[in-house]
């Protein structure tokens, strides 16, 4: 279900905020994003919602650059990896149309929910960190904007309800996963809780909605969802943890000025891509052994093959510059991730 995006705060309207942060150290001032987007930006980067986007007038283009496509596909791949660790899918018309719906539930409306509100609550940290973005830089108005996180919320909520009633449930458990993962998005954000304000507590919340949601709502669409998956998958969470630090090296200065502690602002950029790719390879290296303890050695093994080129990507960009080359390094790294969720969820489907 929901996925998150880091940076945060509060602006008014009718002018551009401009704030000048003083920078003291020298590594924060390396990592500066740039405050002007790309010369001649990509149309093809601002309908994915991606930076280096084209400044764009189309309200409909930026509203889709508002929910950020490019989050939606690990979403929708936790539904598969949900539909397969449930062992109950079938290539049947009636299945293949659930999981559609269910996929549409988890990316276009409810990460499309997220990643609104996040940008809402984050406009005065843009303003520092990217003010080009369509909301610190007036391209849609308030109104419009608080428009677009009714609707998808109202949408991805009432999508979850008739997945209940088609999948016959008795209690509505994916109404539920769906409400309970778009308060977590809301607390992520918004202020007071702002759980993004700690590092280590928003990143895990952050990779919770990136595995375990749909993957939960996927497994419960077509079989049970079980104590032993709840607690794998959360375990798994932990690999969605270090991804989410990867997102907060380009906000260094603007959370810094904001007072957020990002795990970068908290220790630092070294130290901070040590814990990331850290997080991501020993959770993924613990899965492996577990499958491997279970007797499922093929399955261990697999997984094992999918962690190697994610740390050759992590050594050729991310550990050289996080910022610069953190694009490349999701594109390249990233796949081999969710390739290997979808191993787990195998393995996990054949007790």
């Amino acid at each position: 279900m929901p996925m998150f995006e880091d940076t945060g705060g509060s602006m008014s309207y009718g002018r551009r905020l401009v704030v000048r942060a003083t920078e003291t150290e020298k590594e924060a001032k390396a990592q500066a994003p740039d405050k002007a987007p790309a010369v001649g930006g990509s149309s093809i980067n601002q309908i994915l919602g991606i930076k280096g986007a084209k400044q764009e007038t189309d309200k409909w283009k930026i509203r889709v650059q508002l929910t950020k496509p490019v989050t939606w596909p690990p979403l929708v791949w936790g539904v598969v990896c949900g539909a397969a660790a449930s062992g109950n899918f079938h290539w049947t018309p009636e299945d293949v149309a659930k999981s559609i719906v269910c996929m549409l539930m988890s990316g276009p409306f409810l990460t499309g929910y997220t990643q609104t509100i996040n940008d809402w609550y984050d406009r005065e940290i843009d303003a520092i960190n990217e003010p080009y973005r369509p909301i610190p830089s007036g391209a849609i108005s308030e109104q419009e904007v608080i428009t677009q996180i009714w609707v998808l919320l109202l949408g991805g909520l009432g999508l979850a309800g008739i997945l209940d009633v088609w999948a016959g449930h008795n209690f509505p458990v994916i109404f539920y996963l769906a409400l309970g993962g778009s308060l977590l998005s809301y607390i992520y954000s918004a202020p007071p809780l702002k759980l993004k304000q700690n590092g280590w507590v928003g990143n895990f919340a952050l990779g919770a909605s990136y595995i375990s949601l749909p993957w939960w709502a996927g497994q419960a669409l077509f079989g049970t969802l079980t104590p032993d998956i709840i607690v794998l998958t959360l375990l798994y969470s932990i690999a969605g943890l270090g991804i989410a630090i990867v997102n907060d090296f380009k906000s260094i200065e603007g959370d810094r000025a904001m007072g957020l502690q990002s795990l970068p602002v908290a220790f630092g950029s070294e130290a901070a891509k040590w814990i990331c790719v850290g997080a991501i390879d020993i959770t993924q290296i613990s899965v492996a052994g577990y499958l491997l303890g279970a007797g499922k050695p093929y399955y261990a093994f697999a997984l094992l093959g999918l962690i190697a080129p994610q740390v050759f990507f992590q050594f050729k960009y991310f550990l050289k510059d996080p910022v610069k080359y953190d694009v490349k390094y999701q594109a390249s790294a990233q796949p081999f991730l969710i390739l290997g969720l979808l191993v787990t969820a195998l393995a996990t489907s054949h007790q």
